[in-house]
């Protein structure tokens, strides 16, 4: 689930739901409820998420295991 990626990844990097709720400028609780799988992500947040991991939306949607973010050519 997308849910468990996006964890995944802020725990891969050692961040609290408190670092990446600061980042995205919402509150803790708010990206927890996102986390948490209580409320969809918006695609604002997904598109900084996958900024703050540099990864693509895909990756964090599921839609590809391939955790590298496009290149333009």
């Amino acid at each position: 689930m997308t849910k468990e990626r996006i964890k995944g990844l802020r725990e891969d990097r050692d961040l609290t739901q408190q670092q990446i709720a600061d980042m995205l400028h919402i509150s803790r609780s708010v990206y927890s409820n996102y986390e948490n799988g209580y409320t969809p992500f918006p695609t604002d947040i997904l598109i900084q998420l996958s900024r703050i991991y540099s990864t693509s939306i895909d990756y964090l949607l599921e839609q590809t295991d391939n955790p590298d973010s496009y290149r333009e050519f």
